[in-house]
């Protein structure tokens, strides 16, 4: 049989990738969500289904690949990034989405995370973020925050908690979105631009857990407050909130930090509101944009940072080419004869 070329890809709908296995999640949970959001989009990115991977590693939400009809694996604690890592460069045309956790991706996992970005290989993290370990009953989490009484903390924690957001902008991330489960709109967005985004993309999504840790985002999400509690940023737009859009965030020079500001007060209007530039490289302002947090301010929402860099990917790919271009061994007895040779008697 001769070699299939210019193979059109098939027309594909969100039904294309549901299994029809059981979905195995406590009810309520905020992955039902983030499980949704993913069957909508996959049809979105330009892939076959052969073309797809979804990598995890332990926990509640790493049980992902089972309800995403691709090819997928579950693999073990803490070491999903580094499996799809030479998932990727194994096979670079993949589109490589691994599944994680905060104690999955924060606790064991957190040295491969940091370096994964820091190489910027082309995989999307989504990182489900309930603050809690739930697939072992409700222990403490690297992003528990402090105070929270949990199995492992009767007292309440004493240790400060990892924001997602800081260390991946400290590890030289190029792509970081925050989202949360009340919001599937939004999450269809952020993981488009992140399967679009060429290096690791990190989208972070806020997500309840109503056994062991419920209403954890309720200062976010509760209706009485969501209003000035949320900031929903979006490239080239200005940072507008509140009810009505009545709210802004201006950039106080004197104290170089971020502050809210009510539109038509002390003379403020729309023209001092900041404009949310995800695309720029000084991560000064996104890093702000991260540190956000209510009631002092609303927490930011949306794709905070989507910047361009080399890949590892490309860079790997561009060494390997070179090096058979002008290789300097021509066969096995070059390279065993190089160097130091000694002869024993």
């Amino acid at each position: 049989m001769g070699e299939i070329t210019n193979y059109i890809i098939p027309e594909l709908t969100k039904k294309d990738f549901v299994p029809g296995n059981e979905v195995k999640w406590c009810p309520g949970c905020g992955d039902y969500t983030v499980l949704s959001s993913v069957h909508q989009i996959l049809p979105l990115i330009g892939k076959k289904k052969e073309d797809i991977a979804f990598i995890s590693g332990i926990g509640c939400s790493s049980r992902f690949p089972y309800y995403v009809d691709t090819y997928g694996f579950h693999t073990i604690h803490g070491r999903a990034a580094a499996i799809a890592s030479g998932v990727k460069l194994a096979n670079p045309n993949l589109s490589v989405w691994q599944i994680t956790g905060d104690g999955d991706c924060m606790a064991i996992g957190g040295n491969h995370f940091i370096h994964l970005i820091r190489r910027n290989i082309d995989i999307n993290v989504v990182l489900l973020n309930n603050k809690i370990y739930g697939l072992t009953k409700g222990q403490a989490s690297p992003t528990t925050p402090i105070g929270s009484k949990t199995k492992t903390s009767p007292d309440g924690t004493i240790e400060p908690p990892f924001r997602p957001g800081l260390l991946t902008v400290g590890a030289q991330g190029t792509f970081f979105a925050r989202l949360i489960d009340t919001n599937p709109k939004m999450i269809r967005e952020a993981l488009i631009e992140a399967a679009n985004h060429k290096g690791t993309s990190v989208v972070e999504i806020l997500q309840n857990c109503v056994i062991f840790n419920n209403q954890v985002h309720s200062i976010v999400t509760a209706k009485e407050t969501r209003d000035d509690h949320q900031i929903f940023l979006k490239h080239g737009e200005p940072m507008l909130f509140g009810e009505n859009n009545s709210k802004g965030i201006i950039l106080n020079k004197e104290k170089l930090e971020l502050e809210q500001v009510v539109i038509g007060e002390n003379g403020i209007t729309e023209k001092d509101i900041l404009v949310h530039d995800a695309q720029e490289s000084n991560y000064t302002k996104q890093l702000m944009l991260i540190q956000m947090h209510p009631p002092e301010m609303p927490l930011a929402l949306g794709v905070i940072r989507s910047v361009e860099q080399d890949t590892y990917n490309d860079l790997l790919d561009a060494q390997i080419e070179h090096a058979m271009k002008t290789p300097k061994y021509k066969n096995m007895d070059d390279l065993l004869f190089s160097g130091d040779v000694f002869d024993l008697d």
